[in-house]
């Protein structure tokens, strides 16, 4: 079973920027796909970022171009850097890996953007 733990969330105001980590219990060489999700207030949780495990990846519509996902698999991490956020970036987010075909989430950190 991998554990998952999310890192880097926080205040941040609109037009500034965030990194998010998500460290995985065992290396990630076995891990097909890894993800960020985000649920904001009142909201379903949706897809922020996702890569493979060849480095494909795949972005929600509202980040493209001001969200970046990469694999670490020194540190067996998936990391998101957030630049330019809005307040409707809000949320909690997941980290979301699949390891031979079962699903497993993190607890979440959440991300205010706010003035």
């Amino acid at each position: 079973q991998v554990q998952l733990v999310e890192s880097g969330g926080g205040l941040v105001q609109p037009g500034g920027s965030l990194r998010l980590s998500c460290a995985a219990s065992e290396t990630i060489l076995s891990i097909s796909y890894m993800g960020w999700y985000r649920q904001g207030p009142g909201k379903e949780r949706d897809l922020v970022a996702a890569i493979t495990s060849i480095g494909n990846t795949n972005y929600g519509e509202s980040v493209k171009g001001r969200f970046i996902i990469s694999r670490d698999t020194a540190k067996n991490a998936v990391n998101l850097q957030m630049n330019r956020l809005v307040p409707e970036d809000t949320g909690v987010y997941y980290c979301n890996v699949v390891q031979r075909g079962i699903n497993y989430w993190g607890k979440g950190t959440l991300v205010t953007v706010s003035s």
